[in-house]
Parts: C-alpha cells; sequence; structure tokens
C-alpha cells in the first residue's frame, strides 16, 4: 500500500463514549488509518494494542471529559506514532501494577509499558492524559 501522507507526520483526534464499546471502535479506527499511512505493521499492531489498553484503562479508572466522552489522539509519521489518551481525571495517577500471575486485571499499564519506546502521564487541567511513542522516541522527553 502506497504512503498517502508521504514524509509529512499527520494528526488524528477522535471523541469517543463513556462506554467499553469504544475499545474495539478505537482499535478499527487507528488500525485503519495507520495502514493507509504506511506504518510498518508490528508498529500499526503495537498501536492497536496500545490504544485499546489506555482507552480502557481511562473508562475503568478514571472519568470522563466535560463532554462526556474520552478523547483520543494520534500523531504519525512512519515508522513512529504517538498515541493520547485524556480522561477527565480521577485523583490518582496512573501507574502499572506489580506484577500478579493470577489477578484478573491490573496488566494494561505494564502491557503499554513494554510495547512503547517511551511513555508517560501528564494531569491537567484536571484532566489525565497517558501518551505512548511506539516505533522510536517521541517529539517529547520524559
Amino acid at each position: 500500500m502506497t504512503d498517502k501522507h508521504g514524509t509529512e507526520p499527520w494528526v488524528r483526534t477522535v471523541r469517543l463514549p463513556w462506554t467499553t464499546e469504544s475499545v474495539p471502535q478505537v482499535r478499527a479506527d487507528i488500525t485503519r488509518d495507520l495502514t493507509a499511512g504506511g506504518m510498518p505493521e508490528q508498529v500499526t499492531e503495537e498501536a492497536e494494542t496500545v490504544v485499546a489498553e489506555l482507552v480502557a484503562n481511562a473508562i475503568l479508572h478514571g472519568r470522563p471529559m466535560p463532554d462526556g466522552n474520552v478523547r483520543v489522539r494520534w500523531r504519525a509519521r512512519p515508522p513512529r506514532v504517538e498515541i493520547e489518551v485524556t480522561d477527565g481525571g480521577s485523583g490518582k495517577r496512573p501507574h502499572p501494577k506489580p506484577q500478579a500471575d493470577w489477578a484478573p486485571s491490573g496488566r494494561g499499564l505494564r502491557i503499554v509499558r513494554s510495547l512503547a519506546y517511551e511513555w508517560g502521564v501528564s494531569d491537567d487541567d484536571g484532566h489525565t492524559m497517558v501518551w505512548a511513542a511506539l516505533g522510536g522516541a517521541s517529539r517529547r522527553r520524559v
């Protein structure tokens, strides 16, 4: 498939309903966009996993944005993509939980940490934004 974006980066922002049904929707959206843009297959697959984990965590542990949604943004320039997921905050800073082999949940940020080149959390104006860079270093410094 040809790279429809050339060498210029492109940015997508989507607002998703505050429901778990948004997870498969955003997986499909980012996969379709990155594939059409010529992103390497491995990075696209990792981005699909990371965005699903970040959106699910936001919905399970955060609060919706004032408009009732969760905001997802990605900035891509093959072979790199940065993903940001912003929610209405929770009062707790997201962090990876310790490994627990038999725990039914709690692996999301450990998965993100294992796939991302870099990742981080920022709290601004009552919102929590978790970001991850895949395929190489991000444009920001941790």
